[in-house]
């Protein structure tokens, strides 16, 4: 380490020269006489230095500080450089910070859409602009100018990723407050139109199943519908299944957090007949990495549209979707009086959040286990049932 009277006395030299502190931190000093503090890191695998300030107006004492505050930034996995050219800077070197900063355990494929959204509807609006001067109806008229093209869901996510930059600014002193949250989209934004999925009522379940189970297509389709009927996961989690994520043991499936809608993990407890049609599954899988592999390339996943047009085959288009076997299993349970935050957690709804702020995929999951039982055997008995208008005459 230096002394701050070696700092007062260097002078310069033929060549520039540095005289270290320690931990990356120095003094370059140069021949025309300036003296300037420098840090060398590294940061995902790539040599950068930081500036930190020219001696005498940043004396010592205050270079270490920066040189602690950096580092410090290090360990938590975000870039110091990055950092600094977002103070007193414009919005989209904020939010490019913060992207550095909250990226962190998120897929890249997220992060790349998050940042690209950014780029082509807000950047161009107010990216230059010092985000110290920004005021609320700066977002709200990047949001309704979002909204008047059709992308209303778009202008929401982007109003809340707004608002996360700029709480991201006034956390690191890079603004006083934070104009995004003193609106929300239902204030600026027109109301969403609730999307209502077709699905099948109580009394036309049976017959379904039962056409279901007389499926005449492929045999992974067949076992998707059913295996969806059991689980009520989304299309999406299901069709993009992969086998490491079945525990048969311990009757369990773990989908990873990159492929649920709400971006944590989800546990589906499986049940017997559940775990049947995955050893079914498994005996015609050929080695193959998807449980429910396409048919034309067997080494991507099923088509979104396959098990939609198999209910269309099967004779229910406009009355029955993927989406609708959560709704008619959330209905039924609930009749069925089963605790309301189970289902909704089996269902990896938002509502989560207010069960437990402590909440994780495997919560309530041996109550769940119970309840996905119950849910397959009633399935079961459905399928025995006779909906036919002469029936128990």
């Amino acid at each position: 380490m230096i002394s701050e009277s070696r700092v007062r006395t260097a002078k310069p030299t033929e060549k520039p020269c540095r005289l270290s502190d320690g931990r990356g931190l120095y003094l370059h000093v140069v021949p025309a006489g300036g003296r300037y503090w420098r840090f060398n890191y590294r940061f995902n695998g790539r040599q950068k230095t930081l500036a930190l300030g020219i001696y005498p107006d940043v004396p010592l004492a205050k270079a270490r500080e920066r040189h602690q505050e950096a580092r410090r930034q290090l360990a938590e996995g975000i870039d110091p450089g990055v950092v600094k050219q977002a103070i007193n800077s414009d919005f989209e070197a904020v939010a490019k910070a913060w992207v550095a900063h909250w990226q962190t355990g998120r897929s890249e494929r997220y992060v790349t859409s998050v940042l690209a959204r950014l780029e082509a509807d807000v950047f161009p609006k107010i990216g230059c602009r010092p985000v110290t001067e920004l005021a609320t109806s700066d977002f709200r008229d990047v949001a309704r100018a979002i909204e008047g093209r059709g992308a209303s869901e778009i202008a929401r996510k982007l109003h809340q990723n707004c608002g996360q930059i700029m709480r991201y600014a006034v956390a690191n002193d890079l603004a006083q407050r934070n104009p995004v949250a003193e609106i929300r989209p239902a204030d600026i934004l027109k109301p969403r139109k609730k999307r209502n999925y077709p699905r099948v009522t109580a009394k036309e379940l049976p017959e379904l199943l039962r056409a279901i189970d007389g499926y005449v297509g492929g045999e992974h389709t067949r076992l998707a519908l059913q295996l969806m009927a059991l689980t009520f996961v989304r299309t999406s989690e299901l069709i993009c299944a992969r086998w490491p994520e079945f525990d048969l043991k311990a009757s369990r499936w773990d989908i990873p957090a990159e492929r649920m809608k709400m971006k944590t993990p989800h546990t589906v407890a499986l049940s017997t007949q559940a775990k049947a049609i995955v050893d079914r599954l498994k005996a015609i899988s050929l080695d193959r990495d998807y449980v429910f592999p396409g048919d034309l390339n067997p080494h991507k996943p099923m088509s979104n549209n396959t098990l939609l047009f198999a209910l269309y085959r099967l004779g229910y288009r406009g009355r029955m979707t993927g989406h609708g076997f959560r709704g008619v299993a959330s209905t039924l349970l609930h009749e069925q009086g089963w605790p309301h935050e189970h289902i909704e957690i089996q269902l990896a709804h938002q509502e989560r959040d207010e069960v437990s702020s402590a909440y994780n995929h495997a919560l309530y999951l041996e109550p769940r286990a119970r309840m996905m039982q119950a849910w397959a055997d009633h399935i079961d008995q459905l399928r025995q049932k006779d909906t036919t208008p002469d029936a128990g005459r």
